[in-house]
């Protein structure tokens, strides 16, 4: 496993956890102290590979990336990516769809779509407006999760009040089916 190490437009790739510090010893701003050097020391010995950035002062960081690259070359042109070994069968990756991808998928039919939004209704006692969670499910046929998303909204939008707030398409308040070919 090797390190990524960028402050401003000093950056380098370093094989160990003692080189990285000894780089960022060597950047005076950064005023390495031990808390500093464990913090590194613990996140570099962790199974956490996402990066990680610390904060030198109000919108000045510097960042560190774990990284299979050989080299900054290697880094830059992203030869080394993780992969994950659930997704790797033998040489071949095998596809599993994501939310997004399914959305997109065109497939002609019948969908069920479900929504959750934010409609405003107006309070009859006090003639104010309020925001309140609904809850819809329309059946329409559409050409795939996305376009049946988009004949919900469409049709909500012009039965509600303008202020409603309505979710995106890719979040968890909407969720679609499909439920057979039309004829």
């Amino acid at each position: 496993m090797n390190l990524y190490l960028r402050y401003f437009d000093k950056e380098t790739l370093v094989h160990n956890v003692d080189d990285a510090l000894d780089f960022l010893g060597s950047i005076q701003e950064i005023g390495m102290n031990p808390e500093l050097e464990a913090d590194i020391r613990d996140y570099v010995a962790s199974d956490v590979y996402y990066p990680k950035r610390y904060k030198i002062r109000p919108r000045v960081y510097f960042i560190i990336i774990k990284t299979e690259a050989a080299t900054m070359l290697d880094f830059k042109q992203k030869k080394a990516l993780r992969t994950n070994s659930s997704t790797v069968v033998g040489e071949q990756r095998e596809f599993v769809p994501t939310a997004v991808s399914r959305l997109n998928e065109e497939r002609e039919g019948w969908y069920e779509g479900t929504l959750d939004f934010k409609r405003v209704v107006m309070v009859p006692g006090t003639g104010k407006h309020e925001y309140r969670d609904t809850h819809f499910v329309a059946a329409c046929k559409a050409n795939s999760g996305l376009d049946c998303y988009n004949r919900i909204v469409e049709y909500l939008k012009s039965r509600v009040d303008s202020r409603s707030q309505f979710p995106s398409s890719k979040g968890k308040n909407f969720r679609f089916t499909y439920l057979g070919l039309w004829k």
